[in-house]
């Protein structure tokens, strides 16, 4: 789906203030940058436009110059409000009979156009400022966890990251996900 030139208009502006409201976050980028490249993908301005919607918060916190990427990652205080109460995967969703989530992180993760973080993408949002004191996120599981039915989830408690595991079939709503998405 296109955006709108008015609604193209008003994430840029949202994501330029967000993006000079913490340049601790981006050290040596330059918005300008970041802008080029935005320019020129629409299906990165509608994924970014859906994390926006969902409450992300989506913030560049780093690019990668091998491959000349900009990452931008859910920088909202705690999990994206709109990407709670899932449970993991569809495995997980179609394994429950009863009081069924909205939904599932991977799943929508796929729709939006990004991807889980990793338990180690997750620590380094966390050098980035205080995350999910009262929520907290799944991120992307090992196949040896998930073969055996779980799956992991992050949070940052007493000052400290913490990794988790539960059922992937579980669901809080205190639970949602982070995104990463490379531009």
């Amino acid at each position: 789906m296109t955006m709108k030139a008015q609604e193209r208009k008003k994430l840029l502006e949202s994501l330029k203030s967000r993006f000079e409201k913490n340049m601790d976050r981006h050290g040596g980028i330059t918005w300008e940058q970041v802008l080029h490249k935005l320019e020129v993908n629409q299906s990165a301005l509608r994924s970014l436009r859906d994390m926006e919607a969902t409450g992300g918060e989506p913030d560049v916190i780093g690019y990668d110059a091998a491959a000349d990427k900009y990452h931008f990652c859910d920088c909202s205080a705690e999990s994206p409000a709109g990407r709670r109460s899932l449970c993991f995967d569809r495995e997980a969703f179609d394994s429950r009979k009863e009081n069924k989530p909205a939904g599932n992180a991977v799943d929508a993760a796929i729709a939006m156009g990004i991807s889980l973080l990793t338990e180690q993408q997750y620590r380094n949002l966390q050098q980035l400022g205080e995350f999910d004191t009262k929520t907290s996120s799944w991120v992307a599981t090992p196949d040896d966890v998930r073969s055996l039915g779980g799956a992991l989830f992050c949070d940052r408690r007493y000052g400290k990251v913490f990794v988790y595991h539960n059922g992937a079939q579980s669901y809080y709503a205190g639970r949602g996900f982070r995104g990463l998405l490379l531009v």
